[in-house]
Order: structure tokens, then C-alpha cells, then sequence
């Protein structure tokens, strides 16, 4: 981010609401930083030096961000170090891969719909409620995230989404 204060300022901002919501501290700072970053992409020397944090903590926070599509690597011709980016289409990726998420709860529910025999009972009213709750995440967020995705790509025909979900 070099020396543009309000860009640092404003990606530690973001870091600290993300650890708020129980994202790991050092995980979202190096998300936020290549997020707000003025740089397509960042070396892991780069991230320890921005954040002045361990080559470690820069590691175990690429492990934590690279399986939910919100860091990639990416080849870098010349160099022998990874280099990392904020890929175009997280988001939308991100929501997608809520999808298995949501089908499993409502799986759940329907288990203990089962189990709960009665949903007239306080045990199958809430279960009934979960599982209706889940089964409309499930129909819904789909289409959702595919509309947000040709919008965004009419607005910006030169930019990419991720497919994923």
C-alpha cells in the first residue's frame, strides 16, 4: 500500500471488523492488503514488510485464504517467489461457496424434523423453521449471485468474474 495513509488506514479498518466477525487478526490483514493494494500482486516478503509480520504468520494466513477463493497465486515469469493477489470474483465465489453450507443446515433440519416427529411441537416448529429458512437460502442466493455477476459484467465488459458456485 505504500505511503498512502488513508488506503492503510482504511484496510486495517476493514482487518479489524473482519476479526470482529471472527476472521483470525494477521488472516485479515493480509486479505485487506492485497485488497487495497495499489500492486496486482504481492510476495509474501512483501506482506511480511507492509504488515511488518513473520514470514510464518504471512503463511498460515495464505493457507487460511487461498481455499475460500479470497487470495490466489499467481505465476510471476522471472521470479522465484509466489506471488499473491485478491482475485477478481471473490465475492461472488465467496457467497457461492456458502451453497454447500446452507444445503447442509437444511439437511440438518430435515433430520431433526425427523427426529422431532411432530412439527407442532416447540422442538419441530423450530426445525420447520430452520429448514424453511434454509430451503429459501438455498432457491434464492443462486440466482442472486448469478445476477449480480451480469450485472457487474455489463457495467465492466473488460473485467472478469470468477464461475464458481
Amino acid at each position: 500500500m505504500g505511503d498512502d495513509k488513508r488506503l492503510r488506514d482504511a484496510a486495517e479498518k476493514l482487518a479489524l471488523i473482519l476479526a470482529q466477525g471472527g476472521m483470525q487478526k494477521t488472516t485479515a490483514r493480509v486479505m485487506t492488503c492485497l485488497l487495497f493494494s495499489q500492486q496486482e500482486t504481492l510476495t509474501a516478503a512483501d506482506l511480511c514488510a507492509e504488515l511488518q509480520i513473520s514470514s510464518g504468520a504471512v503463511s498460515g494466513a495464505v493457507k487460511q485464504l487461498a481455499p475460500s477463493g479470497l487470495l490466489e497465486r499467481v505465476p510471476a515469469p522471472g521470479s522465484r517467489r509466489d506471488h499473491y493477489r485478491f482475485p477478481d470474483g471473490a465475492w461472488a465465489t465467496l457467497m457461492s461457496q456458502q451453497n454447500q453450507l446452507l444445503a447442509t443446515m437444511g439437511e440438518a433440519a430435515d433430520q431433526g424434523l425427523a427426529a422431532a416427529g411432530d412439527p407442532s411441537t416447540p422442538a419441530g416448529r423450530r426445525l420447520a423453521e430452520m429448514k424453511d429458512f434454509y430451503t429459501f437460502m438455498l432457491r434464492e442466493l443462486p440466482p442472486l449471485i448469478e445476477r449480480w455477476r451480469t450485472d457487474f459484467t455489463a457495467k465492466h465488459p473488460n473485467q472478469e468474474t470468477q464461475q464458481s458456485g
